[in-house]
């Protein structure tokens, strides 16, 4: 078993391989963090773990009526209770930051992207910013995952198609889609319209295959409910929303 100790940014949102994670960071915590990354040698990767939070806050909740300057600064596990590991599911994603930029107030603006499957041994709350040991998840493909890949495909420019409604241009013809399982698989699970345990589940798949056979089985449950229900916005697909940490 291979581990590493990286940095923890929980969110209330679920990160995938591939996807690009904008951030805005004003907490003390996550400036700690990012002013850790942005001073790391050149020739070293600047990656910290994305993990979905189970139950707990993104940010932390201040004390009502105080005045801004007179609030208490959240400590490292603020908000994620006193064992904080149970606040979070297991499986997250490296994110490996492209551009840290400290504004003047102090605050930073990060544009990341995911990069490989962890699962969350420990987390420590003893320094500046949550920091844990993870084990890196191989993605392996299982069983038929090319010809569940091709069903995926279709399945996916017919929810497309629903979301964007009958007489708007499609998003399918906006945006060609990777036919390589796993990027797919990935991708279709971060640009469907879930919950955030239904993307963890998707995440959390054992293998390609049956990641991509729970996404055939949701897209079709969605594409039916969406017939039936007034028009949806439509998402875009490689991004996910800017976070307000």
């Amino acid at each position: 078993m291979t581990t590493a100790r990286l940095p923890i940014f929980p969110l209330n949102s679920v990160l995938f391989p591939g996807l690009v994670l904008p951030l805005n960071v004003f907490e003390q915590r996550y400036r700690a963090m990012m002013r850790h990354l942005d001073q790391l040698p050149e020739e070293l990767p600047r990656r910290f773990g994305v993990v979905a939070i189970r139950d707990g806050f993104e940010v932390a909740h201040s004390a009502p009526g105080l005045p801004e300057e007179s609030r208490p600064e959240p400590g490292p596990a603020t908000g994620f209770g006193p064992d904080p590991i149970r606040s979070f599911h297991s499986v997250g994603c490296v994110a490996e930051a492209a551009t840290i930029k400290e504004h003047p107030n102090g605050t930073f603006e990060v544009l990341s992207t995911g990069t490989t499957r962890f699962r969350l041994l420990s987390v420590d709350a003893t320094g500046p910013f949550l920091t844990g040991e993870v084990e890196h998840l191989e993605e392996r493909q299982g069983d038929e995952a090319g010809a569940l890949a091709s069903g995926v495909l279709r399945a996916f420019r017919t929810y497309q198609k629903r979301l964007a409604g009958a007489v708007e241009r499609s998003l399918a013809g906006q945006s060609e889609l990777p036919t390589e399982p796993s990027v797919l698989s990935y991708l279709v699970a971060a640009a469907a319209m879930l919950d955030v345990p239904a993307k963890q589940r998707l995440l959390q798949a054992p293998d390609t295959a049956s990641r991509l056979a729970d996404e055939l089985k949701l897209l079709r449950a969605e594409t039916a409910l969406i017939g039936k229900l007034p028009s949806l916005p439509a998402i875009e697909l490689t991004r996910q929303p800017t976070s307000p940490n």
